[in-house]
């Protein structure tokens, strides 16, 4: 009986709730929060989470949202996330290393300046689905993105626009099986 509908920051909310391994968010208001930032970073316990009610069409800040969620091995509804006002996903995915598939083929981009370190330490991930919404033409940092993402085979960024990136650093380190 949360009552989150006046809530605009969710910012570190469950930061490091190691023990958590089960939470129920079905109640959650979430349409007019505007910062994500670091919400679940290290529950490392959490193997699930519904996100099917949350509402994130005024979100700006992404980044660590699932950070050091190692056991997670599944998110519902993240295919649904708006995410055209979102400008840092930074660190989004970092070390969710049993996630095995990540779906962000509805994703909206365009306002996107930092996914660095996005899917770092991905070990396991071996499907990443990206689309042309997935626009990258105001990103400045791409540093880490895939770093040891090992058992990714295929990654398809023919709709990459990397006019602005700055820094690349270590993009690929440790994709030890991607073939193309």
């Amino acid at each position: 009986n949360f009552k989150t509908e006046k809530v605009t920051n969710m910012n570190s909310m469950f930061y490091e709730c190691e023990s958590l391994k089960e939470i129920d968010l079905l109640s959650f208001n979430t349409e007019n929060v505007t910062d994500m930032a670091y919400m679940f970073q290290g529950c490392k316990n959490l193997k699930e989470i519904d996100l099917s009610k949350f509402c994130t069409k005024n979100v700006n800040n992404m980044a660590c949202l699932f950070k050091k969620c190692k056991n997670l091995i599944n998110i519902k509804n993240l295919t649904e996330f708006k995410t055209e006002k979102v400008t840092s996903m930074n660190s989004m995915f970092y070390e969710c290393r049993l996630l095995k598939e990540i779906d962000l083929s509805k994703f909206d981009t365009q306002n996107i300046t930092d996914i660095g370190s996005m899917f770092y330490g991905c070990n396991i991930l071996k499907i990443l689905k990206l689309s042309k919404n997935f626009k990258t033409e105001n990103v400045t940092n791409m540093n880490s993105m895939f770093y040891e993402c090992e058992l990714l085979e295929e990654i398809d960024l023919s709709n990459f626009n990397t006019q602005n990136v700055t820094d690349m650093c270590c993009m690929f380190f440790g994709c030890k099986n991607l073939k193309s």
